[in-house]
């Protein structure tokens, strides 16, 4: 089941095709809903892919509250869903992509078990303003908890901006998402589960206990600071953080 389910969201990625979500064709747990993630990334993976970090969801107590669930979601990056900061985004590779800003890091070694919040900046290799885009693959962007986290946590692109050393306070940065040198969303690092560094700390729990790894090297991003915003053909869309700097790119 979960194989032919993780082909079903694997082809809809692949062509930009909205689909009805899995749970109409069979109902599946949350523990089978992560198999069918896995299944569907393996399948890039056999294609040339690359994995290369994980992401976050969920990561606003709001967000949990208005979800009603008690912890957050995680999904994996390949190299194939990297964007040049300052270049294009081709809107046809995707369905109805939205964008949030958020803090990326990269990791400074291997995490092979859960760690806790007072050694979590010693793995730390640095951190980076950072666009995800993210895009459901189901129609209308309508979906229950199990069908997210079988759709990869909707992620679908990342934007990194320059990377800088880990010694910043990241707990209330300011963060700006700009369209068109407008802002369209405010917020802050504070949004992030309270400090982005709790996000790293809930990804090593939840990655290490479903048997995985962070390798050192791996990009984690830690959760959006605000609403998403749709994308349009012709905008340039921008994440400013306070103190980490800028990311932006161009819709086309």
């Amino acid at each position: 089941m979960q194989l032919e389910l993780a082909q079903i969201i694997d082809s809809a990625a692949r062509e930009a095709r909205a689909v009805s979500q899995l749970s109409h064709h069979q109902a599946f747990t949350e523990a089978e809903a992560y198999q069918i993630q896995a299944a569907s990334i393996d399948r890039r993976i056999r294609r040339g892919e690359r994995l290369i970090g994980y992401k976050l969801g969920f990561t606003s107590r709001a967000k949990m509250a208005q979800m009603g669930v008690h912890d957050m979601i995680w999904g994996r990056l390949t190299d194939a869903m990297l964007y040049e900061e300052g270049g294009s985004l081709p809107l046809d590779r995707f369905i109805h992509p939205r964008a949030e800003p958020e803090i990326a890091f990269r990791i400074a070694k291997r995490i092979e078990a859960p760690i806790h919040l007072l050694e979590a900046s010693q793995y730390v290799a640095a951190v980076a303003p950072a666009l995800e885009i993210i895009d459901s693959r189901y129609e209308r962007f309508k979906f229950s908890l199990e069908d997210v986290i079988a759709d990869n946590c909707s992620s679908a692109g990342v934007v990194l901006g320059n990377w800088r050393a880990a010694d910043a306070d990241l707990d209330n940065l300011g963060m700006v998402l700009e369209v068109d040198q407008r802002p369209v969303q405010v917020g802050s690092s504070a949004a992030i589960l309270g400090h982005p560094l709790r996000c790293l700390v809930a990804a090593a729990r939840l990655v290490t206990q479903s048997g995985g790894m962070i390798e050192a090297g791996a990009i984690l991003l830690a959760g959006a600071a605000t609403a998403a915003v749709y994308l349009e053909r012709g905008q340039y869309v921008q994440a400013r953080v306070q103190d980490l700097g800028r990311v932006g790119i161009k819709v086309i």
